[in-house]
């Protein structure tokens, strides 16, 4: 790269591989958002508690939140729920082998916030809700579930 002192303009920076905001940065804030949401929906799937007071605690265990994560969390949470009567039946129709209400619960939640963001969130591609989804399953799930969790989201893409 060229020096500014030696009158060449200097080359621009390139743009990293992230989805929505074209910084790693960005995309690294999605990605704690999704880990918050995850949190959340494994929460709400397990108890009865309101999703509001749900996100707060999760907020509260993980200060400081950047508004931005926070509308994230908040907007994937809202959409999960809003459409899990149509997520399921998509999830269990790609693991038929294993029902959806045996299949643990963080894989369980994992599927339903991958398939969401597959189904209704065009910012995002498809390889990075597939491959975030396999991470957080690698992350907080058992021994095989990122295999699991991988298989599914490409039968659900390929269908």
């Amino acid at each position: 790269m060229a020096s500014e002192s030696s009158g060449e303009a200097p080359e621009p920076k390139r743009r990293t591989g992230a989805s929505l905001g074209g910084s790693a940065d960005a995309a690294a804030r999605r990605h704690q958002g999704r880990m918050l949401a995850l949190q959340v929906l494994y929460e709400l799937d397990l108890t009865d508690h309101d999703p509001g007071e749900a996100m707060s605690r999760a907020f509260a265990e993980h200060e400081p939140v950047a508004g931005d994560v926070r509308k994230h969390v908040q907007s994937l949470v809202r959409g999960v729920l809003e459409h899990r009567d149509e997520l399921d039946p998509v999830i269990s129709d790609a693991a038929p082998a294993r029902a959806l209400a045996e299949q643990a619960a963080i894989e369980r939640n994992v599927l339903r916030l991958a398939t969401y963001e597959l189904f209704h969130d065009p910012r995002v591609p498809p390889k990075v809700a597939i491959n975030e989804g396999v991470e957080l399953a690698k992350r907080f799930g058992g021994e095989n579930s990122g295999k699991f969790v991988n298989g599914v989201l490409r039968t659900i893409y390929e269908s």
